[in-house]
């Protein structure tokens, strides 16, 4: 069995989730610059089996794509010819920043550390993941 690796891809830095061997929950695993994320990949695969990618479809609030699909095509093509024996598919990120944002608030984290967007990319690719497992899709 394999781990489901979630993406929440951004510009400058990604964070990402990971679920446990049975795909029951997901966590955040770490949030890294985006241009060594590949890399990345090709080492976290190395060491465990992953069975799929979901990476954050962002969508405006009518359901069309957003402007950051521009940047996200172009990993998510690199991202298809580097793992072509994983399937990728995209999961919609709608207001995961602020559901991640609100989950820190509730959850007492301190201030400071609710401002670093570090832990917010990693806890919005938990999300992604976590919504993508209860959807049943996989």
């Amino acid at each position: 069995m394999g781990r489901i690796i979630g993406i929440d891809y951004g510009r400058k830095r990604s964070g990402i989730a990971v679920t446990d061997p049975l795909k029951i929950i997901a966590n955040g695993l770490t949030t890294i610059p985006s241009h060594t994320l590949i890399e990345f990949l090709q080492g976290y695969t190395a060491k465990e089996c992953v069975e799929k990618i979901i990476v954050g479809l962002p969508k405006q609030l009518n359901g069309t794509p957003s402007e950051s699909m521009k940047y996200i095509t172009p990993f998510l093509n690199r991202l298809r010819k580097v793992f072509p024996d994983i399937p990728v598919e995209m999961y919609d990120e709608r207001f995961t920043s602020t559901i991640a944002h609100k989950a820190m608030l509730d959850g007492g984290m301190k201030k400071k550390d609710r401002q670093n967007k570090e832990i917010v990319d990693t806890i919005a690719a938990s999300i992604i993941l976590n919504d993508y497992l209860q959807s049943n899709k996989f």
